[in-house]
């Protein structure tokens, strides 16, 4: 294979990767577009409804820890593959279910699946990217859950009013086993000779490591894992408040009316696409420009995070709707820009054998923080009846983030 040929199979395995993002994105989403449907139809409480939705974010947060180890063990290849087919079937069975239980229970293995994908985009950017090149594809695999996010209310909508909610659960499943079957047939890991070629040395110059090393026990020894974990949760909070009161917020305190509501609330997301491109394509360039890759990929998560509670902070303090949404908008594409990068710092922080366990265990805090965030801000509303005190204290958090990676992260992990 030519110089000239390896970029476009290699981006097409990123494609590929986005695609397959915004499948997976879908299926979280689903039950938030359906839920006063399913409510209704099902005689839930509100409740009942609110455990249902936060039912993927705990065992989804949990089972990053051992995903990140099996994609280290098995590779991308198999492990994307079977997260996708089981998390499409279990989406497709949903659109049959008949009770609270069943549901609730078809949701947690949701959560539980879809645990390999991020973590195996990863480990395919570390296969067949070199350091200098990597922020960017990470970034773009990324973005597919702001494509997500963006998409989500006007496609879902329009397939639960055209095929009830039933069927958009169905062919969203069937969508993703799509997915799953061209990954099987086209990807590959790269031969010597074109790693030669991607990371300037042959694999005979790689470092020989057991199998048995490749265990996130010994990452979490590592004070810096812990920083990472911390600094993931802080950030993490503030975008999964977006994604879960960002429409009650608008309908609420702006008082928008939920036909208004629905276009407003995809101005942020789509600025977040902006902004996890942005963080890749800056980090990339300052490794261009001399900076270490872990300074360099500092850059977009540091700044980004301290932008965005610069941002999101002042919303409590003032009453100008017009206002409020530009710093809404500033705030999450601000909140994004570390977002493909903390990815990416994973696989220049940890050895190659514990790219993936190091950057589950990353994403494990981080839906930590994003599991606690609508309880959290639930809680909060219910003593205060004001959104004001959840921008502060996402700002706090975001803060607390920027200072975990800036501080306390200078150097890669030596695990021998």
């Amino acid at each position: 294979m030519t110089i000239q040929q390896k970029p476009k199979l290699r981006w097409g395995f990123i494609i590929l990767l986005v695609i397959g993002a915004i499948v997976n994105y879908l299926d979280r989403s689903n039950l938030s577009i359906a839920n006063t449907t399913i409510a209704q139809e099902f005689g839930l409480s509100q409740t009942q409804m609110g455990f249902l939705l936060s039912a993927f974010l705990w065992p989804y947060a949990l089972a990053n820890l051992p995903a990140g180890w099996l994609v280290d063990k098995f590779g991308p290849k198999k492990m994307f593959a079977w997260a996708s087919g089981l998390w499409s079937l279990v989406t497709i069975l949903c659109g049959f279910l008949n009770s609270y239980s069943m549901f609730y229970a078809m949701r947690v293995v949701l959560g539980v699946v879809e645990s390999p994908f991020f973590t195996s985009g990863l480990k395919t950017t570390e296969t067949w990217f070199s350091k200098e090149e990597r922020g960017v594809p990470v970034s773009i695999i990324n973005t597919g859950s702001q494509i997500a996010n963006a998409i989500a209310p006007p496609l879902l909508t329009i397939l639960m009013l055209t095929m009830s909610w039933r069927g958009m659960f169905i062919i969203i499943g069937v969508f993703g086993l799509l997915v799953m079957l061209v990954w099987l047939k086209v990807y590959r890991n790269p031969t010597p000779e074109e790693i030669t070629l991607i990371k300037g040395k042959s694999t005979a110059e790689e470092p020989k490591r057991k199998e048995s090393q490749a265990s996130w026990g010994d990452l979490l020894k590592q004070k810096m894992t812990w920083f990472m974990i911390l600094g993931n949760f802080g950030i993490m909070f503030t975008i999964w408040v977006y994604l879960t009161w960002l429409p009650s917020y608008l309908e609420k305190e702006q008082g928008f009316t939920l036909k208004q509501m629905g276009w407003i609330a995809s101005i942020p997301f789509f600025c977040g696409i902006i902004g996890v491109l942005l963080g890749g394509i800056i980090s990339d360039f300052a490794i261009r420009r001399g900076f270490q890759p872990i300074n360099a990929r500092k850059i977009p998560i540091v700044g980004g995070a301290i932008l965005a509670a610069a941002s999101v902070a002042p919303i409590a303090f003032i009453d100008n709707t017009v206002l409020s949404i530009v710093l809404l908008s500033i705030g999450y594409f601000a909140s994004q820009l570390p977002s493909g990068v903390i990815w990416t710092l994973a696989a220049d922080v940890a050895p190659s054998h514990q790219v993936g366990s190091l950057g589950a265990i990353q994403n494990f805090g981080g839906f930590l923080g994003a599991a606690m965030a609508p309880i959290v801000t639930g809680i909060i509303l219910d003593i205060t009846g004001s959104f004001g005190y959840v921008f502060i204290l996402g700002a706090c958090l975001l803060i607390l983030g920027a200072i975990s990676y800036g501080i306390f992260l200078r150097k890669p992990i030596n695990n021998k």
